[in-house]
């Protein structure tokens, strides 16, 4: 089986528009959602990128539109971008590499685990699996390019 390479630089990767399809799961009481929608990595000026997330979430509790945003500066290698809230407050670091492809983020009171997993150069994946006293939570999302087969 052919073992494709991670980018070797994730900026550079993750640039431009993504389909998003994502499970949610509450563990707790059984219940289960979905979110579809698109990603849009956009250069931001001296570095990094702005995500912005926007689609629809099915959930018992709510259907409808639904949109997060985050900003993504280059990380200690080019294999690796720090994910911010937008207000400045750092969120986990991504990368694809074996050495970084999970991390974790403290929102007390719960634990974050992420782990994304490259699945080529136009398809990646990553899964939340949250756990604490407040949440019981797994999110997977599977990203596919939407303008796939453009030449860098």
């Amino acid at each position: 089986m052919n073992h494709q390479q991670p980018t070797q630089d994730l900026q550079a990767y993750l640039a431009g528009s993504w389909s998003v399809e994502r499970t949610l799961l509450d563990r707790a009481s059984g219940t289960q959602g979905t979110f579809t929608g698109v990603v849009r990595y956009s250069l931001k000026p001296g570095g990094g990128l702005d995500y912005r997330e926007d689609g629809t979430m099915h959930w018992p509790t709510h259907s409808g539109p639904a949109f997060r945003e985050y900003v993504l500066l280059p990380g200690a290698t080019p294999e690796s971008m720090d994910v911010f809230f937008p207000d400045g407050r750092p969120f986990h670091a991504m990368s694809f590499t074996e050495q970084g492809n999970q991390d974790t983020h403290w929102c007390d009171p719960d634990d974050y685990r992420v782990k994304y997993v490259y699945a080529g150069p136009d398809a990646f994946s990553f899964r939340w699996d949250v756990h604490g006293p407040a949440k019981d939570l797994l999110l997977e999302s599977r990203m596919t390019r939407i303008d796939a087969g453009r030449q860098p």
